[in-house]
């Protein structure tokens, strides 16, 4: 694609979740998910992430509570890393989340709390690394 909207949506989109994921969504595209991917390149990334007047760290905040108060699974764990990637810490992605709990509920918030750890603790973040020392496992444990 060569039109503008597209082409300032695939830069924001590959500074924002990553060469690597993006490379993979496009080589993952077929006849039938191709629409797909331009429509959300051009709209969701080339006319709403380019906008002026909020900065890539306030999107990835609203970004991650509204995926965890609508249950988007799926979807969270590549916008911890595009939070991540956007600045923010662990920190702020937990009081994001514990904000969403009291607007969105306790079992979302609880949801993605799990996989933004997981997450976290897969970028090496100390923070979303367990206390003490590792669990026993296996026979007798």
């Amino acid at each position: 694609m060569t039109e503008p909207r597209h082409r300032a949506g695939m830069a924001v989109r590959r500074e924002v979740l990553g060469d690597a994921h993006v490379d993979r969504a496009v080589a993952g595209s077929t006849e039938f998910t191709a629409p797909f991917q331009d429509f959300i390149t051009r709209c969701a990334w080339g006319e709403v992430w380019t906008r002026p007047d909020l900065d890539r760290r306030t999107r990835s905040c609203i970004t991650l509570a509204l995926l965890a108060a609508l249950h988007c699974d799926q979807e969270l764990a590549m916008h911890v890393r595009a939070a991540v990637r956007n600045g923010l810490t662990a920190a702020e992605i937990r009081e994001v989340l514990l904000h969403t709990a009291v607007y969105a509920g306790v079992p979302a918030a609880n949801t993605a709390f799990a996989i933004a750890q997981r997450t976290l603790a897969e970028l090496g973040d100390p923070a979303a690394q367990p206390a003490g020392p590792p669990a026993e496992t296996g026979p007798g444990a």
